[in-house]
């Protein structure tokens, strides 16, 4: 399972089959960092604290993968991780759609459809098999609640629901402060993780920035 797919199903409302609202802006920059780190699982890419760094260019065969690798192999300057991900979250949409499809593909939600006045429609997704869903959770929070050393898949999901702020859909505000010392320790733990949840944040300051009133 890809790490867009596991962020839909962390953001899945158990009870009302829809997905639980996060800054659109946020999810995006999430889903595309989710590609970048996947790549990097396969060993396609690697960072340093200046650049990305193409490993290999062979196509993975997943089409979420895929064309970002593509994009990564055909250019000819020296990127850091912030240009990739403002770069895949281009393609957040197509992401997010795609790995809720896969998902309904799998068996794991189901996609029914309920239509109001004729036009108007609202998707639902219930959870047909919570064990993928249950199974990310559980991962999370036994990393985070315990001194366990996490695995390298770990590592990148807690990296990146933390940059898109998930954490606080998941977790009180009473969690999250007793969590954030083991959620920052963890993110030292893996540089292409720690490049892109900064890349993330990067953004978003930048964007938070621009909102803000000018005072002429």
């Amino acid at each position: 399972m890809r790490f867009a797919e596991e962020m839909m199903l962390l953001l899945l409302d158990d009870e009302g089959g829809k997905f639980r609202r996060v800054p659109e802006w946020s999810l995006r920059y999430a889903l595309g960092g989710g590609v970048l780190m996947d790549l990097a699982l396969e060993d396609r890419i690697d960072t340093d604290l200046e650049s990305l760094i193409l490993v290999d260019s062979t196509p993975v065969g997943d089409s979420l993968l895929d064309p970002l690798l593509a994009d990564i192999a055909a250019d000819t300057e020296s990127r850091d991780a912030r240009f990739w991900v403002e770069r895949a979250a281009g393609r957040a949409s197509e992401i997010r759609e795609e790995a809720i499809a896969r998902l309904v593909e799998r068996g794991v939600l189901e996609r029914t459809e309920d239509r109001f006045l004729w036009v108007f429609r609202t998707r639902r997704y219930p959870l047909v098999d919570g064990h993928a869903e249950r199974e990310v959770k559980l991962r999370i929070m036994e990393v985070l609640f315990s001194d366990e050393v996490p695995g390298p898949r770990d590592i990148v999901i807690i990296c990146l629901v933390d940059a898109c702020g998930i954490l606080k859909e998941l977790l009180s505000a009473r969690e999250i402060a007793h969590v954030t010392p083991r959620v920052e320790q963890v993110r030292k733990m893996d540089l292409i993780g720690r490049a892109v949840s900064k890349a993330i944040w990067d953004i978003e300051t930048s964007l938070a920035r621009a909102a803000q009133p000018h005072i002429v």
